[in-house]
């Protein structure tokens, strides 16, 4: 899968989720289509992987030593909180 992007993965990942999801597929059809969205899950964890330790990395102090720093939105997209609209979604998070 070297030649696969991110992008394209994940891509193909929402495909076989609404395929899945939309079902009228026979077994046969969507176990070939778990197990591809299976592969492209964990390509796409090991690639998120690959990109976090690219930014610890860049993000390293003098002495070695990860430092935090928030990430602050800025224009379009700060957003307000949702959970602040008045509105009860009932979402456990």
């Amino acid at each position: 899968m070297a030649e696969l992007s991110f992008e394209k993965a994940l891509a193909e990942l929402e495909d076989i989720v609404s395929k899945l999801e939309k079902g009228g597929l026979s077994l046969n059809e969507s176990l070939s289509l778990f197990e591809k969205g299976v592969k492209r899950a964990k390509f796409l964890r090991e690639e998120l992987g690959k990109a976090e330790k690219k930014t610890e990395i860049l993000l390293k102090d003098e002495s070695g030593e990860v430092k935090a720093e928030p990430f602050e939105l800025t224009g379009e997209e700060e957003k307000e909180d949702p959970s602040e609209d008045g509105k009860d979604d009932d979402l456990p998070f």
